[in-house]
């Protein structure tokens, strides 16, 4: 068994983790940005993937892995781990649906609400206390769902024409760019960037750069906003204008 992520803030890899060491401690994980994980793939026939829907779909930088190789899926049984912070409708479905479309064989899905990671949004935070709960809600979800798997009855959130209809009017259709592109919407305060390159080290589209000892965004964001949840000086900003509360997974387990 392998498990596969990709993660922006932590939610990802860490609901991946916690499934692991309930179904099989002695699977190995790897993020896709990872230069073994292809070598892995052809090593296993049963995939545990888990990532963050954005907007009901999946991240660009997310999708065109699939989809570069997708000669490697074919008959890889794959169960799915859909991360949100609202909704997603088929998050582990619209995954499930490119990966078999390249041969692979999907077992089921789960979603999983996580502590939304758009740090510089206000209406999507939550307070701590809440956040939390949400963590210790989802470990709980994923133990249940280990179990059914166990039983030969694995979850199916996300799967069927239900879930996809739900998925596409919920909020694919109406923010169906956002995410066929990557984005040029990345925004770095020169005035509070302290020249660390931490950003530049975080990015998985190599997007950031380092210009006179300042952070530099191009045009190839993929908006895991790993880069504005981790800059000590909240000076990086994508959909809002600045940085309300930022949120990796570390703040809310123990």
């Amino acid at each position: 068994m392998l498990g596969i992520y990709f993660s922006g803030t932590g939610n990802s890899r860490y609901v991946l983790e916690v499934f692991l060491r309930e179904y099989n401690d002695s699977a190995e994980m790897f993020s896709i940005e990872d230069n073994r994980v292809i070598e892995q793939i052809e090593k296993h026939d049963e995939i545990i993937f888990s990532y963050p829907v954005q907007y009901s779909n999946i991240p660009l930088f997310l999708r065109q892995f699939v989809i570069m190789n997708q000669k490697r899926w074919k008959e890889k049984r794959i169960f799915i781990i859909a991360t949100m912070g609202i909704f997603s409708g088929d998050g582990a479905g619209i995954l499930g649906r490119l990966l078999h479309k390249y041969g692979a064989v999907i077992t089921g899905g789960l979603h999983l609400k996580m502590p939304d990671n758009v740090c510089d949004v206000k209406a999507l935070k939550r307070t701590m206390d809440k956040n939390i709960k949400l963590v210790k809600k989802a470990e709980k979800k994923v133990h249940i769902a280990v179990h059914k798997i166990k039983s030969g009855k694995p979850p199916q959130e996300g799967m069927g024409v239900l879930c996809q209809m739900a998925g596409l009017f919920g909020q694919r259709l109406y923010f169906a760019k956002k995410t066929s592109v990557y984005t040029d919407r990345l925004r770095i305060d020169t005035s509070k960037c302290i020249g660390c390159g931490k950003c530049m080290e975080l990015c998985p589209m190599q997007n950031i750069t380092l210009v006179d000892d300042k952070a530099v965004s191009g045009n190839q964001c993929t908006m895991c906003y790993r880069c504005a949840n981790r800059c000590s000086e909240q000076a990086i900003t994508l959909l809002g204008k600045k940085v309300v509360s930022q949120s990796v997974i570390e703040k809310y387990i123990s």
